[in-house]
């Protein structure tokens, strides 16, 4: 046990303050985690700002940004890809792509060899309206991210990973049906 010990004094930064490091760390990642929260929280409110905006239902912009994103990434979704990422169901995605194929923000198209595949764009005409909106807040996140290395990003990018996968692993797992496993 001392040996645990002697080594948890020593990943901490050693010597006799290792309570007070250990408040410390455990405050500092209790502040973190709220920090987390307060901004997924604000992303969920820009969406919902968004559809406001659009007149769009909130799951139909939040699907929109989705579609928007994959696009701006180079990965463009299939509908089967969109119900994943916004968690519906492949019938209430079908429907929801509907409403915002009738609404004029997206088209469908069969840009694979196989023609079975359906890839999902955005119109012409919403891309321009999406930028305007989100172009501030962009151009701010930018901003408070040009304060930091390449290196601490990439810490950054590795800590998020990290939790991702994480949730991403609770989720296919202990919270497969719902809520925790008994």
């Amino acid at each position: 046990m001392a040996d645990a010990d002697a080594a948890a004094d020593q990943n901490s930064g050693g010597g006799g303050d290792d309570d007070e490091t250990r408040v410390d760390h455990a405050t500092r990642v209790d502040h973190l985690m709220d920090g987390l929260r307060a901004f997924g929280a604000n992303y969920t409110e820009f969406t919902r700002r968004f559809a406001s905006w659009l007149g769009l239902h909130s799951t139909d912009a939040a699907a929109l940004v989705e579609i928007l994103y994959a696009e701006d990434q180079g990965a463009p979704l299939s509908p089967a890809r969109l119900s994943e990422r916004v968690s519906l169901s492949s019938g209430a995605t079908a429907i929801l792509l509907k409403r915002l194929e009738q609404a004029g923000h997206i088209v469908r198209t069969r840009e694979s060899t196989d023609r079975r595949v359906v890839t999902l764009r955005s119109s012409p005409d919403i891309r321009p309206r999406a930028e305007a909106f989100f172009g501030p807040y962009a151009e701010r996140m930018a901003e408070a991210m040009s304060a930091y290395s390449p290196q601490e990003i990439q810490r950054f990018e590795d800590f998020i990973g990290r939790l991702r996968s994480t949730m991403d692993a609770l989720l296919a797992n202990e919270y497969r049906d719902g809520g925790p496993a008994a």
